[in-house]
């Protein structure tokens, strides 16, 4: 008599794997993720040139964006990938070290599950190294004084040296400085400093690179609609829109039939009447400057420019919320619920210029901008992408400093001083978690040892040289690279 008949969970062509062979293949893939953008951390880092899937050039030392464009099937070369985007995200720095960091403590656990260690042991271990590494980090940290600027540009400079900037570190620190001092706002004691939808950095090929700057305003890449309307507009009163000025289509396709000569003239009538209605709701509160999200028909512009006033059409609903935020209007849905109150004066100056073979609208010296433009010029758009990546980190070392005002060294420093804090503990320890616990520590070496690497330096004395500092002058003295 046969046997019961194997139930199939999986699909047939799905292949299983599991054990040590699975373990061993998930560290080899960090590894190898982590060895792609080695040479890329630390003053002496190389750049990486990458083609990207639309055929354009990446030329970047940022491990985030290097590693945002390899195509991986492995989920743990995913994950890695995945770690460095969340480190993008949320502190905006340190991509490249996160991942050589991810990688090396995986490399020193692989020995522990040769010898048949259980993985639970193994994270149970680094988990308590993780907290005494936070507090070992505390003692460390050196309170910074946010209001003192050449303190504040010192920090974010130690961020740019190592970026493709540092030729134009100074200009980038003060910019960097300057945007997120702007966009800074505290109400109720809640600090706010979101950078990634108030400040919007521009990107115009040409010129040169000392040429870029920070707006105490906003600028826009548009034109006002009709040739006769003002370029230039001395404390303009600003209306923000986010709905059409022109007459409703229907939703789909839509028939109207019509049996008299008249009735056309009528519908043609009701439709002049509308945008007449809705550009009469608009002079009422006597703006200067309109700008919509949507479009403003032929008619509507006739009329606005025969009443002086200025139009700007489809604009971006985040450039939209910028204005809004620095000239101090509010964004209206309805033309015929404008009140005086949602009229923005705080701009002292809208200009429309031409750079290159566009226009741009600039909506400059406001009182107190919340939201700004920074402007980067460059002689190419690859040159600028990699700019306007270095400035965006910069930005967000800022923006951590000012929310967390606390620093610690540089240059390996923090990493071998913890390093020998942890190897210290770990002396008094019992039990089998002491070995992955001691092994955290020895993985906290690869960030100097990666730096002294790509500096072309003797690893080996060096590294000696730090450790006997570390052992001397520990939370003492900052002995760095």
């Amino acid at each position: 008599m046969m046997g019961p008949r194997p139930v199939l969970v999986l699909s047939q062509n799905m292949k299983r794997e599991s054990g040590r062979k699975v373990q061993a293949g998930n560290i080899t893939a960090a590894k190898t993720i982590a060895d792609i953008i080695r040479t890329c951390l630390g003053p002496r880092a190389m750049m990486k040139m990458l083609l990207d899937p639309m055929g354009g050039i990446v030329m970047t030392n940022d491990g985030n964006a290097i590693l945002r464009e390899i195509q991986v099937q492995h989920p743990a070369a995913k994950s890695m990938i995945e770690i460095s985007r969340t480190q993008d995200e949320e502190v905006g720095d340190g991509t490249t070290s996160v991942i050589i960091l991810a990688g090396e403590m995986l490399s020193v656990a692989e020995h522990f599950l040769e010898q048949q260690m259980h993985p639970t042991v193994i994270i149970g271990a680094y988990r308590k190294a993780l907290d005494d590494m936070i507090s070992i980090l505390k003692k460390i940290g050196t309170p910074v004084d946010v209001n003192n600027k050449e303190m504040m540009l010192k920090i974010i400079k130690s961020a740019i040296n190592t970026k493709a900037i540092n030729r134009w570190s100074d200009l980038a620190c003060s910019i960097a400085l300057d945007a997120v001092k702007t966009v800074e706002f505290e109400e109720n004691g809640r600090r706010e400093i979101d950078i990634k939808k108030y400040a919007k950095v521009e990107k115009i090929p040409g010129g040169f690179s000392e040429d870029s700057c920070v707006l105490r305003g906003i600028m826009v890449n548009k034109d006002v609609t009709h040739p006769r309307m003002r370029r230039l507009i001395k404390n303009p009163r600003i209306v923000l829109l986010d709905c059409s000025l022109e007459y409703k289509k229907g939703e789909s396709q839509t028939d109207i039939e019509i049996t008299r000569e008249e009735d056309f003239a009528r519908i043609l009538q009701m439709e002049e009447e509308y945008i007449q209605q809705i550009c009469e709701d608009l002079m009422r509160v006597k703006p200067d400057l309109v700008i919509t999200e949507k479009g403003i028909s032929d008619l509507a512009q006739h009329y606005l420019m025969k009443a002086n006033i200025t139009a700007i059409r489809r604009v971006r609903k985040t450039d939209n919320n910028r204005i809004a935020r620095a000239c101090g209007a509010r964004i209206v849905s309805r033309t015929d619920e404008l009140r005086e109150e949602d009229v923005g004066t705080g701009a002292r100056l809208f200009e429309v210029k031409k750079i290159g073979d566009e226009y741009f609208a600039f909506i400059t010296d406001c009182k107190d901008p919340k939201a700004c433009t920074i402007i980067l010029r460059g002689a190419s758009k690859e040159i600028l992408a990699e700019v306007e990546r270095n400035l965006q980190d910069a930005m967000q070392v800022c923006r951590n400093v000012l929310m967390d005002p606390q620093l610690v060294p540089g240059g390996g420093a923090t990493e071998m001083a913890v390093s020998h804090a942890l190897t210290e503990k770990s002396k008094g320890m019992t039990g089998v978690d002491q070995w992955p616990y001691r092994a955290v520590a020895q993985a906290l070496e690869v960030i100097p040892r990666t730096l002294i690497q790509n500096c072309g330096a003797s690893t080996i004395r060096v590294l000696t040289s730090l450790r006997l500092g570390c052992r001397h002058f520990l939370l003492k003295f900052w002995c760095q690279i």
